[in-house]
């Protein structure tokens, strides 16, 4: 079984933060991407790489994965997912978009899509719908 609690943005665990997920809207649909190596589609992130801190790669993976070039982006809350016994930790931000490019050469992201909600069947389907579900509610929070 998996487990997803939420803390303060500011929150900092005894461990590293391993990853930046990044939920965005681009005129007022929610930006979904796909690896090229899977067929499932998946909230923008990845990755926080050494000497990076969360802010900053969650700015470098929105960029690299969805195009964006003008945006408004905050940190909605710190993450833990514990499952099979091991315990990550990431940063979960919210995105404004308010213009994408193309994807870049570099990104492993194939193809962007913009729905009105999560897809049904996510690529980490024991993760993702929590991650949103803690977006949809930050935002009820900010009246948006």
């Amino acid at each position: 079984m998996t487990e997803v609690n939420f803390f303060d943005p500011l929150f900092s665990p005894d461990v590293s933060l391993t990853y930046s997920v990044i939920a965005s809207r681009f005129n007022g649909s929610w930006v979904f991407v796909r690896h090229h190596k899977r067929t499932t589609f998946e909230i923008a992130g990845g990755h926080i790489e050494e000497g990076e801190t969360s802010d900053e790669a969650a700015a470098r993976e929105l960029e690299e994965e969805t195009g964006a070039i003008k945006y408004d982006i905050k940190c909605v809350a710190t993450y833990s997912v514990k499952k099979d016994g091991e315990t990550g930790w990431g940063r979960l931000y919210y995105a404004d978009i308010h213009e994408l490019g193309s994807i870049p050469d570099i990104s492993e992201i194939q193809e962007i899509v913009l729905l009105d909600t999560i897809p049904e069947h996510p690529t980490h389907p024991d993760i993702q719908p929590h991650l949103f579900r803690r977006i949809l509610e930050y935002l009820k929070e900010e009246g948006n």
